[in-house]
C-alpha cells in the first residue's frame, strides 16, 4: 500500500472539497490527485464536452458525470482530474465557468491517489451511446408460406 514511502489507497476514494492549506499539509502524507467538481450542469453535457472545456488549462486524466440526486432540479455533477496540483488550481482561478450556457460552480477537490492509478495511464472518459428507440411493432416471419396462396 505504500509506493516510494508515501501511503495510497484502496479502490473507493472519497473527494474531499477543503482550504488549500490543508491540501498541502495532507500532501505530506499522501500521493493525492487534483480535480475539479463541477456543480449544477446541464444533465445533456456530455463527458467530451466537459474534457474539450477544461482541457486549455491541463491535462484531463479522467472525467466523469453523474446525476445530482441532492438537487430537486435536473442538474449534473462533473469530476474532472488533472494531472498535476498547478493544472487544477489554474481551472480554478480563471473565473466564473459558463459551460453549456450555464454559469456553474467549481470546486477544488483532492483524492487520495490509488494503486491502479500509478499503473495505469490516462482514463479516457467513455461516452455510452443511445438506446436505439423502438420503431413499432414488429415480427419476423420463419415461414412465409401463406404469402404463396395464390395458386
Amino acid at each position: 500500500m505504500t509506493s516510494g514511502g508515501m501511503k495510497t489507497a484502496p479502490n473507493k476514494r472519497p473527494y474531499i472539497c477543503i482550504p488549500k492549506k490543508l491540501i498541502d499539509l495532507l500532501a505530506e502524507q499522501y500521493e493525492l490527485e487534483h480535480g475539479l467538481l463541477v456543480e449544477d450542469l446541464n444533465p445533456y453535457i456530455n463527458e467530451g464536452y466537459i474534457q474539450a472545456y477544461f482541457r486549455e488549462w491541463g491535462t484531463i486524466k479522467s472525467c466523469k458525470i453523474r446525476k445530482n440526486p441532492n438537487s430537486g432540479k435536473q442538474k449534473s455533477l462533473a469530476f474532472v482530474k488533472f494531472s498535476c496540483e498547478e493544472e487544477a488550481d489554474m481551472a480554478d482561478w480563471v473565473g466564473p465557468h459558463n459551460i453549456g450556457g450555464t454559469e456553474v460552480k467549481v470546486r477544488r477537490f483532492v483524492t487520495f491517489k490509488g494503486e491502479e492509478d500509478s499503473e495505469q495511464g490516462v482514463d479516457g472518459a467513455t461516452v455510452k451511446p443511445r438506446p436505439r428507440p423502438s420503431m413499432g411493432l414488429g415480427y419476423l416471419l420463419e415461414d412465409a408460406q401463406w404469402l404463396d396462396e395464390d395458386e
